[in-house]
């Protein structure tokens, strides 16, 4: 779904859409599993110079593999979103753009028109977790043989440290 500048200038543009595994790319190793719902309403915002609101409802659930032991983690994602973006800024020689504090929170699209993929890709990314774990008591793989923990009791010892490193153990 794309919205186009002259259309938001006469009127808001309400949208209820659904979009299948697949149908929107989260990289190499993430990955939608089932619909991804999302709901809500896309405004252009007066006296602004073209700053579009894009606010609504998603819900989905995201999937990757698990930094502890490589196995498939669910991420499920239900929540509200409220942004704000405004056209690319156009660079006349020198290509720095100084962000104000109040700017932070603000994205940029190119053109005349914001497709609500790109918007909810973003959004969807940034509420991923820094560390996907399958479940809280995930043991991981073993440093030395390679196991997953969780599956097989490996037996292996962990590794004697270098005595030579002791006494930085105590900083």
């Amino acid at each position: 779904m794309i919205f186009h500048l002259t259309e938001l200038e006469h009127h808001p543009i309400q949208f209820d859409v659904n979009y299948g595994a697949g149908e929107i790319a989260f990289g190499d190793d993430l990955h939608q599993v089932g619909d991804l719902k999302a709901s809500g309403k896309s405004e252009l915002l007066q006296n602004t110079l073209g700053e579009i609101r894009v606010r609504g409802h998603l819900k989905l659930v995201m999937e990757g593999p698990c930094d502890r032991c490589l196995e498939p983690a669910a991420t499920p994602v239900d929540t509200d979103f409220d942004l704000f973006y405004r056209p690319e800024p156009k660079f006349e020689g020198h290509p720095e753009l100084r962000i104000e504090e109040g700017e932070v929170d603000l994205s940029f699209y190119q053109g005349d028109r914001l497709s609500l993929e790109d918007v909810l890709r973003e959004f969807i990314l940034l509420q991923m977790p820094m560390r996907r774990i399958c479940r809280a008591d995930c043991k991981g793989i073993c440093p030395q043989c390679g196991k997953n923990r969780n599956e097989v009791d490996c037996g292996c010892q962990a590794q004697k440290l270098d005595e030579r490193w002791a006494a930085l153990r105590n900083l």
